[in-house]
This record gives C-alpha cells, sequence and structure tokens, in this order.
C-alpha cells in the first residue's frame, strides 16, 4: 500500500532556519522506534532518503523522500515486529547499487532481513539469512557504510552480560554477505560490550564500548576503543599498536575509566573530527555526586581527555534489566573541523528542559557549556535522538528523527496513541561562524 504525506513547517531556532515534515503515525506506546542505538532510522543517498518505523499495528512501515523534495512516499510493509519489546528496533541502510536493506525485531532471537527488490524501491523481498550460522540470538542490529560504498553488519551474538560481537561484510556484486568476525570483542562468557560506531570521512571505523557484568544496567563500566582502517578486517589501538583477536577485557585499550554503580549509561554514540580522532559522547555520575552529568571523552594529541558538561540539577540512579525509563535520553554527538578550530554538536532530551530536543554546540573544547537550545516547544517523552549518518557526512546536514514516545520501565507499555513521525533538518550552525 503507498500513500503520500506532505506537511511542512519552518521555524527559528537563534537564528537557525528548521524544517520540519511529517512522514507519518507511528506506535508511540514504548521507545522501539525512538531507541538511539537505531542505526539507522534514517538514510540517504544521492537521490533519496529513506525512514522507517513501526506503525500503531506492529507493522514495519517504510518510506522515501526525494532530498531535494518534501513530500513522503510510504509503504506498509507485509512484515511485522514485536513493537512491544523496544529493543526490537528495525534498521536500515542503502548500498551503492541503490538496494535497501531493512533488518528489524530482534532480542536474543533470530535474524530478520529482507533487501528491496529493486535499486531505490520500498518493496521488499522475502526474509533471509545473511551467512546462516550464528544467527538465531540477534540483537542491536546495525549497518555501517564505508565511503567506497562497502556495508557492514554488527550486532549481538547473545543475551545481556554474556555476548560477543558479530561483524559482517556485504559483496554488491553478489548480492550475497559474509562472515568477518564471528567474535570481534569477547565477552568470554561473563560479560558482553555494548557498543557505538563511527565511520569517519576517511573510512576508518571507530568503535567503543561500555562492558556490563550482568543483566543489570548498574553493572556498566569503563569505556573501550578500537578502530579499524581497513573495512574492517583487523583493528588497533588509537596508537596504532594492532589487537590480537578478539578483543577481551584485559587486551583492550581504555579510554576512560569508569566504575560500576556510577549510573554509566550503555549505547551511546561516537564520532570523530576531521583528523580522524574521535569523540565518545555519554552519561555518568562522577564519584561524590549523586547527579549523572552529559560527558565527552576525546582523544587529543595522543591522550585521552574527558569534558563534564555539568548544567544538569536532577539526580537519578540506574540499576535493573530491561529497557529503562530515564529522565535523559542517551546524546548523539556530531563533530567536525580539527584542532583549535574542532566544533561539536551534542543532541540530547532532559526532563529538567521539558522533555524537549535540545542542542549544546561547542565552538572549541574549552568554551563554555551555555549554547544550549530547544529544537522545539513540545514534549517529545522519551524520545533518543537518531540521524541521517550519510547525509551528515556528505553535506553536513542534520537530519533528525523524532516522535513523541513513552517508556514504562522493564519493557512496560503505556496505553498511548499513534504519534506524529517527523523528521527535523539544519544544517550544521557552526559552519558559518568559522568562517567568520
Amino acid at each position: 500500500m503507498l500513500c503520500f504525506t506532505f506537511l511542512l513547517f519552518l521555524c527559528q531556532v537563534q537564528g537557525q532556519k528548521i524544517k520540519e515534515t511529517i512522514a507519518g503515525s507511528g506506535w508511540a506506546k514504548n521507545t522501539v522506534n525512538t531507541a538511539v542505538f537505531r542505526k539507522n532510522s534514517l538514510t540517504s543517498n544521492r537521490k533519496y532518503q529513506y525512514i522507517a518505523y513501526y506503525d500503531d499495528e506492529g507493522y514495519v512501515v517504510l518510506g522515501r523522500r526525494l532530498l531535494s523534495g518534501k513530500a513522503w512516499q510510504l509503504r506498509r510493509t507485509a512484515y511485522t515486529g514485536h513493537a512491544k519489546d523496544a529493543h526490537n528496533v528495525i534498521s536500515i541502510m542503502v548500498d551503492k547499487a541503490g538496494y535497501l536493506h531493512v533488518c528489524w525485531d530482534q532480542h536474543n532471537s533470530r535474524l530478520r532481513y529482507a533487501r528491496s527488490l529493486h535499486p531505490n524501491s520500498l518493496v521488499l523481498g522475502y526474509e533471509q539469512v545473511m551467512v546462516g550460522r550464528d544467527e538465531t540470538l540477534v540483537t542491536y542490529p546495525e549497518f555501517l557504510k564505508l565511503p567506497n560504498g562497502q556495508l557492514l553488519f554488527l550486532y549481538r551474538d547473545g543475551g545481556s552480560g554474556n555476548g560477543n560481537l558479530v561483524v559482517n561484510s556485504y559483496d554488491v556484486k553478489q548480492q550475497q554477505w559474509k562472515r568477518i568476525h564471528s567474535n570481534l570483542i569477547d565477552g568470554e562468557g561473563k560479560r558482553n560490550a555494548y557498543w557505538q560506531s563511527y565511520v569517519d570521512h576517511q573510512g576508518t571505523i571507530h568503535l567503543s564500548w561500555v562492558w556490563r557484568e550482568s543483566p543489570d544496567v548498574a553493572s556498566n563500566h569503563d569505556m573501550a576503543y578500537a578502530c579499524s582502517k581497513d573495512g574492517g578486517l583487523t583493528w588497533e589501538r588509537s596508537n596504532g599498536t594492532r589487537y590480537n583477536l578478539p578483543i577481551n577485557a584485559s587486551t583492550v585499550e581504555y579510554a576512560a575509566r569508569i566504575p560500576q554503580q556510577h549510573e554509566l549509561i550503555n549505547q551511546t554514540s561516537i564520532a570523530a573530527d576531521d583528523k580522524g580522532n574521535p569523540f565518545i559522547a555519554s552519561y555518568w555520575r562522577d564519584p561524590g555526586s549523586q547527579i549523572p552529568q552529559y560527558k565527552v571523552i576525546y582523544l587529543q594529541d595522543g591522550e585521552w581527555k574527558v569534558r563534564s558538561f555539568d548544567f544538569r540539577k536532577t539526580p537519578f540512579s540506574l540499576s535493573g534489566g530491561g529497557t529503562k525509563e530515564i529522565p535523559i535520553a542517551r546524546p548523539q554527538i556530531l563533530v567536525r573541523g580539527k584542532d583549535n578550530r574542532t566544533a561539536l554538536t551534542l543532541i540530547f532530551r532532559d526532563q529538567e528542559r521539558g522533555y524537549r530536543p535540545s542542542i549544546l554546540t561547542l565552538r572549541g573544547m574549552q568554551q563554555e557549556a551555555t549554547d544550549l537550545v530547544d529544537l522545539c516547544d513540545e514534549s517529545v517523552g522519551s524520545w533518543e535522538p537518531t540521524y541521517d549518518t550519510e547525509l551528515w557526512q556528505k553535506k553536513r546536514k542534520i537530519a533528525l528523527f523524532v516522535q513523541a514516545t513513552v517508556q514504562k520501565d522493564g519493557e512496560g507499555l503505556t496505553e498511548t496513541a499513534p504519534t506524529a513521525v517527523k523528521v527535523l533538518e539544519w544544517r550544521d550552525k557552526t559552519r558559518k561562524k568559522w568562517r567568520n
């Protein structure tokens, strides 16, 4: 079923023009459409931008629009997902031949994956396996696209506190997936890695993660780091020394040491500046404080540093399993420039700011964290930010998936009616200011 939607709003935020389009309406009883670890909720190629979400009956809905246009063309697929579990996110990516790859509905369960029948099409083929092994306990599916067009697919094989990171690679000519690593990061049967990834403009894959010792989120600790400069085949530390694979807790490079029981959240975001230096966004509380603060761990002149943005005033604590009801969102980080012209945008949502989508902008890592603005006046509830990574890489334009959703603790549901699925779009405002 095809339909078209066209709603466009323009607003100004501190001189910044925000374009808002509404694609449709989606499931809002939990955060399955708006979890931060969706890679991607939006994606684009040279011609189209694509979107995916669950509707109120749990069907996977796909959409596209011309990058130069405003109207969304939507198709409700024949596929449904167990949307009542907020882990079962939809992830999408377009390969260099124009085929749309879609993965959905997995939480320690079998791989669910399909590909469009034709380039630039919203019509999906049959469900299929990728490589046919280690595909029965899949969680956190994630596509990455390298500058040469190669696709990678990452997922956790196993459960919380006991899982390994699997990496597949896609051959566009053969239209086949192959396994690169069955166990890139080894939990050794004791723990698992909750990772975040980023591909910079040079093609380096940056990977950072916290370790979790059990299903209890309070057992999150430390921030580890690895990178690959050859498409995910080999991995190294920030100083260029190569890892012996698989990577484990005793061999990994630690960007920051953070104890358990410090409200360290998992699965946030990572980016890199124009020189390839990684920037990792997260939040945790310092010893002696009860207030978790947003923080950025970054590499400068070969040394790991931590910048804390201490604007929050409200304490909270994290413990237990399942999807949590948390007063702040896990942040997204975008970085451009280098050295003393490094500019940073942190995207988040905070109860203290009325649950609105908000951004913090820095022009230089030493600037005070005072440039805080809200992108709209309405609450988005438990929403977390996800964005079109490909549009950012190619055009330095931010396209944000926004939907008001509500999350009850431990996979709880609310009786919330469907809400509008929106895309907020604007250009990085630091770009012009750096020229002056």
